[in-house]
């Protein structure tokens, strides 16, 4: 049985599933979930699973979870992100960020986002899901055809129905970069090509020199993972890669560098969003 404090001073506030509740003092987490919901079987604290006898401390976040079970929309969220840092999620789910291509790079920087529980992702592209993106692009062969910003926001809607997704299907060039990714906290770079790298950097820095721009450069073939690393380029510009590494003949894109690359530049963004430097220790 929960124990009920007769003080309101002695109460204890925690959060349970991202809500606030009042518990009594040395109230265990067992106690919790056998009054708020007996048939779970997890129970996350502080984004580490604990034990039912564990006592519950003032700001604690619990997550009562049922495996197997699907949660509804209202508890989706909290579930989700029950594994992160506190005080992560609140900031994370107020920004925005423009992907500006949704190939190998884009498509897993979009995912980690959205795993991440962003709140809002503009992803552009205007290319179509072919059988070649699927060595490194996070699409599935009954995609094939469609265009990448319609499979995507689908991929990411089964993922995590939190987040918004804007999808522009649509070829970006420098005069519209600044129009479309308006609203972006953050743009991440996720072209292929030398040339369109440069273009977007170009725009968008012109544009928005006081907003985040994370790009990408050398992450081709299966070179060593050790050699792509996250450095500053100037002002509010960050670059993921080894720099060298270019696409060439004999020197392809492939699933586990492109991989790796896409998430130093997702984990870049998220450093960004909580004001830690993406280059530092």
């Amino acid at each position: 049985m929960q124990r009920v404090s007769t003080k309101q001073s002695d109460n204890v506030n925690i959060y349970l599933n991202e809500k606030p509740q009042l518990i009594g003092p040395e109230t265990t987490a067992g106690e919790v979930r056998d009054l708020h919901k007996p048939d779970a079987d997890l129970m996350i604290c502080n984004g580490f699973p604990i034990p039912a006898e564990q006592l519950l401390q003032e700001g604690d976040r619990l997550v009562l979870i049922r495996r197997g079970e699907i949660p509804p929309d209202d508890e989706l969220e909290a579930l989700l992100t029950a594994r992160h840092t506190p005080g992560v999620h609140a900031k994370v789910k107020q920004a925005t960020i423009g992907i500006a291509g949704v190939g190998g790079l884009g498509s897993a920087v979009s995912i980690a986002l959205a795993r991440i529980g962003i709140g809002r992702l503009i992803i552009a592209d205007f290319d179509v899901v072919e059988p070649s993106n699927l060595n490194r692009q996070q699409f599935f062969l009954d995609q094939i055809g469609l265009p990448k910003v319609a499979a995507l926001r689908d991929n990411l809607q089964r993922i995590n129905r939190a987040v918004q997704v804007e999808p522009i299907n649509q070829r970006l060039t420098s005069e519209n970069i600044p129009a479309l990714f308006a609203e972006a906290d953050i743009l991440v770079e996720c072209f292929d090509l030398p040339d369109q790298k440069a273009m977007l950097t170009e725009s968008w820095r012109s544009h928005y020199p006081d907003r985040p721009l994370v790009a990408a450069s050398g992450l081709a073939g299966y070179d060593s993972s050790n050699s792509i690393t996250t450095r500053r380029a100037g002002m509010n510009f960050y670059l993921v890669g080894d720099l060298e590494t270019d696409a060439r003949p004999g020197r392809g894109l492939m699933a586990p560098r492109v991989g790796i690359a896409a998430h130093h530049q997702a984990n870049a963004v998220m450093r960004l969003i909580l004001g830690v430097d993406p280059a530092g220790e």
